[in-house]
């Protein structure tokens, strides 16, 4: 047991510090995505309910192409293809700058385009639940569009979308452990080069395994108290 604690611990006999930091790592980088996706996600819908024909035709080759395209291949294509696109594009004008992208950008970038992908399906099926009724009462009030959606639409899209873009936030947070594989410190990577020097790797997987599920565990809770709160203004009006 002794043994264990030490290899647990903070300091440089443990691994600790390093595991901290990839728990800070993996919590950062699905905050990042998060708003990101959500922002993308948000547009997509809106061009999938476009009367403009080559909007919709672009939503939905973007939303086939990245919910059909594995996670992981996206993050190597964003990481290494696109680092290498930029590198050919820089040589074909004769500069001599190298390009080398950020793994955390990279991550972002990757899971935001896949979450994006999902949820905007989550927001145009919010969308729909809504009667038409709400934009064209705000249209006879004499609202402009913009505000009959920020202040008639948006709250209503937001409750409604909430259950299903909770789900997506839990299955983003499995997905940060995808990031490991360029390199990145979070969570999987540092247990896993800690599991290969002490050779004990039952116990930093499973440790591993806990702070993924305690991290999935207060998500449940945050998430379960936001509708809540929602069911409960709701019920207020």
């Amino acid at each position: 047991m002794d043994k264990y604690l030490t290899l647990l611990s903070f300091g440089n006999e443990g691994w600790g510090d390093e595991i901290l930091w990839g728990v800070v790592i993996t919590i950062s980088l699905a905050l990042v995505t998060l708003p990101l996706g959500l922002f993308i996600g948000f547009l997509i819908a809106l061009a999938k309910q476009s009367s403009e024909w080559s909007l919709r035709t672009a939503a939905d080759v973007y939303t086939t192409i990245f919910r059909g395209l594995p996670e992981l291949l996206t993050l190597f294509l964003v990481y290494y293809g696109l680092q290498i696109g930029l590198q050919q594009g820089l040589n074909a004008i004769g500069a001599q700058t190298s390009v080398e992208i950020n793994s955390f950008a990279a991550g972002v970038v990757a899971l935001a385009l896949v979450f994006s992908s999902y949820a905007s399906e989550v927001f145009l099926s919010a969308f729909r639940a809504i009667p038409k009724g709400q934009y064209e009462g705000g249209y006879a009030l004499g609202i402009r569009p913009r505000k009959v959606m920020r202040l008639i639409i948006l709250p209503q899209l937001v409750r409604i979308a909430l259950p299903g873009l909770g789900n997506l936030w839990m299955i983003l947070l499995k997905d940060t452990a995808l990031v490991s594989a360029i390199g990145l410190t979070d969570i999987l990577r540092q247990t896993g080069v800690a599991a290969r020097v002490t050779k004990e790797a039952f116990l930093f997987f499973g440790l591993a395994f806990l702070l993924f599920l305690a991290l999935a565990l207060l998500s449940s809770v945050a998430l379960t108290r936001i509708e809540a709160y929602g069911k409960r203004s709701e019920q207020a009006r």
